[in-house]
């Protein structure tokens, strides 16, 4: 594997997560492979999560970490080929992405979707400029319409917690003041389809999903019926992807409740705006599993990292 992009990468799901989990066991037992090499972390948004725990996993495997908050220290970066740079961008993607290159063995990248435009957007321009530039490995650390590394510390949060070979596992909208990227939802729509599950996504009519994305899932627009029997509950706010980035209403009965949640596991990939999205009494409960999925986010990093430097070692 050279670069993680998507959570189509990984070739093996139940391979991946058993070796993640022994990793959090002996996290320390691949030093070598780090040793005399750099990750430099491009953040041109903000970041607790990913940052830390990125960070910490490259720690793990010996490696030096340097980051840059590009957003508000690096140059304005243009991405179209041929233009005219006579506007409001210094630095072309061809030269920056080859100028970072030289000072790292690998780049992980966090760029959100600005959710005004679909097509551009859904581009990915830096990610797919990095990737296509650089000559090092590229990880995905969040970008417009990914979460890789989320979806993959999910999947082990999942396995660590499952009392059943085939659990029911429902992803629900929730309400939220402003409009969210599809990102987190998108990866783990992926992520579930190559799992043993009874899979349900549900949410208020309007705010479907990439069909291509969802393609194959069961999709239920009663909320209540969705959670029935429901082993774990992942909720999640997105804006629209038909009306794009719109925040088409506020639903507020779909706040996920303590009553709503009955024996399931909660999960939610954080930030997380209490009583908005969910109550707290839901958080503040043992069947919330919200600080295992942050601490699985070291060891789905670390999986990452390790693969790319054992290629990279070959």
């Amino acid at each position: 594997m050279k670069h993680y992009l998507s959570i189509n990468d990984i070739d093996s799901l139940p391979n991946w997560v058993d070796e993640a989990i022994a990793l959090k066991k002996s996290p320390y037992g691949f030093q070598h492979l780090g040793k005399q090499k750099t990750i430099c972390l491009l953040f041109f948004n903000n970041s607790l999560r990913t940052r830390l725990s990125t960070q910490k996993a490259a720690m793990y495997l010996g490696m030096e970490v340097m980051i840059m908050n590009f957003g508000s220290e690096g140059w304005a970066l243009e991405y179209e080929d041929g233009t005219m740079m006579n506007q409001g961008t210094s630095e072309h993607i061809k030269e920056a992405a080859r100028v970072v290159s030289q000072f790292c063995d690998i780049v992980a990248i966090r760029a959100f979707a600005k959710l005004e435009d679909k097509i551009t957007d859904e581009a990915e321009e830096v990610l797919t400029g990095f990737a296509k530039h650089a000559s090092i490995p590229i990880v995905n650390m969040e970008s417009s319409v990914a979460h890789p590394l989320q979806a993959l510390a999910d999947a082990i949060t999942l396995a660590e917690h499952k009392t059943k070979s085939k659990p029911k596992v429902v992803l629900s909208w929730a309400p939220h003041p402003k409009a969210l990227p599809h990102a987190v939802a998108n990866s783990f729509v992926q992520m579930m389809k190559k799992q043993e599950a009874d899979f349900i996504i549900t949410h208020p009519k309007g705010y479907e999903l990439n069909p291509e994305i969802t393609n194959g899932c069961q999709i239920e627009y009663d909320q209540e019926t969705a959670l029935e029997n429901a082993d774990f509950i992942y909720v999640k706010n997105w804006s629209s992807y038909e009306d794009y980035g719109q925040v088409l209403h506020q639903n507020t009965n779909w706040m996920m409740t303590e009553k709503k949640l009955g024996h399931a596991k909660f999960m939610h990939c954080l930030p997380v705006r209490r009583n908005v999205v969910v109550e707290d009494a839901v958080l503040d409960k043992n069947q919330s599993l919200v600080i295992e999925q942050a601490n699985n986010r070291t060891f789905a990093a670390q999986l990452v990292l390790k693969k790319i430097l054992e290629n990279h070692e070959n």
